[in-house]
């Protein structure tokens, strides 16, 4: 738990009083390699932070295609936030990619985090914000870029995570194919 307050502190200062009450509202959980946190379907319980480990957030298309909307690592925020918000059943999948452990956070409980601790909802905005504009980078790459471009962003954005996933998923996050991607990776050498 002291992994949490040192995420919280990143952004806003608690007391030991207020974290004692605060990390009552999670949940721990060690995940393995290739474990679904998440499938398409389920009721969308929990937002996760990532204490360890390297996660993919997709969906299948109809034809069974898989489409990669996030990668996590350690400090990152997942789920099916469309379900979650909207308490619907999931349209993604949560995979962790190897062994991990996150942190699980209900709805009401983060609700009841942001009315009972005005750190927290601060808290919650700043990290929401973060995404949102994560998210506002990501589609603009991908509608107005090459994959060049796109590869190019994500290596100097993510270098560490470059060494970290297959190339397979890699290639499918940025919308090209592992043989495109490896053309891209030696045009960089």
């Amino acid at each position: 738990m002291n992994r949490l307050r040192q995420h919280i502190e990143e952004i806003t200062t608690i007391n030991d009083e207020e974290f004692e009450s605060i990390k009552t509202f999670f949940t721990h959980k060690n995940v393995r390699k290739n474990q679904f946190l998440l499938h398409e379907g389920d009721d969308v319980q929990f937002e996760f932070l990532v204490l360890e480990g390297i996660y993919k957030v997709f969906y299948l298309d109809e034809n069974g295609k898989e489409h990669i909307v996030q990668f996590a690592k350690k400090n990152w925020w997942m789920t099916d936030y469309s379900g979650f918000f909207k308490q619907k059943k999931s349209t993604m999948f949560v995979e962790c990619l190897s062994d991990g452990e996150v942190l699980c956070l209900t709805l009401e409980g983060r609700e009841k985090l942001a009315a009972e601790f005005h750190t927290m909802e601060h808290f919650f905005r700043v990290k929401l914000t973060n995404g949102y504009v994560a998210l506002q980078d990501r589609i603009r790459l991908l509608l107005s870029s090459t994959p060049q471009q796109r590869y190019e962003e994500f290596s100097k954005l993510y270098p560490d995570l470059m060494l970290q996933i297959p190339k397979k998923y890699i290639a499918e996050y940025l919308g090209v194919s592992r043989e495109t991607l490896s053309r891209l990776y030696s045009n960089t050498k």
